[in-house]
């Protein structure tokens, strides 16, 4: 193992929090001949331990974007592939890259390897459950002792909900009470998910003034990770006593006979929007919404999170998840301190009882306030009157100034069909749309506007 670096912060294990080193001595070595003593560390310039910083209420003042933002941007838009002669730009949006490619193929070799394995462990697996559930009900009597009606009411909302977002991803009913133009004024459209540009530094919330951020987080952590092989006062095996000041009554009078104690890089005890990638585990089937209390193990370090849930892709802009995938990786973004190294990370549901059960496992991705999630809705509506490429729908909005509202997006079809909002017809919400081309009788007109959200700010060591 590595050894001590004496100018970087200690955290003693899980729940404990975050101390500074006083001093390190070395002391005799009960299982060798060497009784080496004395100081080998005295700390003159001690680290910060504070993990949120100062709310500035004037930080928040807009200026104009610089020529170098615009620059930036411009450089932003040039994606670098090799497409065939003649090829527009529309269709080189479609076309993969090699490396993407290279990862279709291999993906699709996992998945087949992965079917022929439960393929041949199906037979086993369907014996022991059988076995188990032959057990489970020898008390029947007693199967209502302690059921609780509202418990049972809120799990089964929960699912309908889930059930419906899997079904009918993202959709929702125009609401009658209060107009769309209202209800929705933090939504935008988007002609492109994929390639339409979204500010990273817009909008955002109050939480975002108590965070740090690391501009070039994979440059910054190569960089530390190379400084902290050679700066080590303390070699690897040798035998101290480390002196931590500031130690709180809690710690000594713990239950605990050992601490086991962590040297953290610069800069990790600040706290910041950590992106974890994540994988369902097997065995969970419970439905997580995006935003509950869960804990988060990363590396050393535990504490409890309001994580939100997002699509794994490689765009700048990411589409959120309502509830937590039980197929495919996902990524999980919540408020926990910076960590550079690479890390295991695993989500667990906290029971009543304090008991904790497995949900997800997975990787550290990254630690980057910038990473945009968007989430979605659609307004749907259903043709009336089908005239060429025109037709008249209704049902997608209720009054003439949300379609005047509404009118610059671009509305789309289930059957792929793309248009726009001409005029309203009447005063109760029917529109006039063109298509690209005739729509059928039985489709469905559908209206995507996106949102960014931001983690529920919950922090807390466990």
């Amino acid at each position: 193992s590595s050894g001590i670096n004496a100018e970087w912060p200690l955290r003693p294990g899980p729940g404990h929090g975050h101390f500074r080193i006083s001093k390190i001595v070395s002391s005799p070595d009960p299982f060798s001949e060497s009784s080496l003593t004395g100081t080998v560390y005295e700390s003159t310039n001690p680290p910060t331990l504070e993990m949120e910083c100062e709310v500035d209420e004037m930080d928040a003042e807009q200026t104009w974007p610089t020529e170098q933002d615009f620059a930036e941007a411009e450089d932003a838009k040039k994606l670098a592939k090799r497409v065939p002669k003649g090829t527009s730009a529309y269709q080189a949006v479609w076309m993969l890259s090699d490396d993407e490619e290279e990862e279709e193929e291999e993906g699709e070799d996992m998945e087949d390897r992965e079917g022929e394995e439960e393929s041949e462990e199906s037979e086993e697996e369907y014996v022991d459950l059988e076995e188990e559930e032959s057990d489970c009900y020898k008390d029947s009597d007693n199967y209502d002792v302690h059921f609780e009606a509202e418990e049972e009411a809120a799990e089964l909302k929960k699912f309908r909900e889930a059930r419906d977002d899997e079904q009918f991803p993202d959709e929702m009913d125009t609401p009658t009470d209060i107009a769309a133009r209202i209800r929705f004024q933090k939504y935008r459209g988007l002609k492109s998910f994929r390639t339409s540009g979204w500010d990273p530094q817009e909008n955002l919330p109050r939480d975002y003034a108590r965070i740090s951020q690391i501009k070039n987080f994979r440059m910054v952590r190569k960089s530390l990770l190379k400084q902290s092989g050679s700066d080590k006062p303390v070699s690897a095996g040798s035998h101290v006593d480390v002196y931590i000041s500031d130690v709180p009554l809690s710690l000594k009078d713990s239950n605990s006979s050992s601490l086991a104690i962590f040297s953290l890089l610069p800069h990790e005890q600040r706290l910041s929007v950590q992106h974890v990638a994540q994988a369902r585990h097997p065995l969970s089937t419970v439905d997580i919404k995006s935003k509950e209390h869960l804990l988060a193990q990363v590396g050393f370090r535990r504490y409890v999170v309001r994580p939100i849930f997002s699509q794994h892709t490689k765009s700048n802009k990411h589409k959120l998840e309502r509830f937590m995938p039980v197929t495919g990786n996902f990524v999980a973004s919540f408020y926990a301190p910076i960590t550079l190294t690479d890390s295991p990370a695993m989500l667990f549901k906290i029971e009543e009882d304090s008991t904790v059960s497995l949900l997800s496992t997975g990787t550290l991705l990254s630690c980057d306030p910038d990473r945009i999630v968007c989430k979605r809705i659609v307004l749907s509506g259903h043709p009336c009157k089908i005239h060429k490429r025109a037709a008249v729908i209704r049902y997608l909005f209720h009054n003439r100034e949300d379609i005047a509202y509404f009118k610059p997006v671009q509305v789309r079809t289930k059957h792929g069909r793309r248009g726009h909002i001409k005029e309203a017809l009447g005063t109760h919400g029917h529109c006039k749309i063109t298509f690209d081309k005739p729509i059928q009788q039985s489709d469905t007109v559908l209206l995507p506007l996106y949102k960014r959200v931001f983690p529920k700010w919950h922090f807390e060591y466990f």
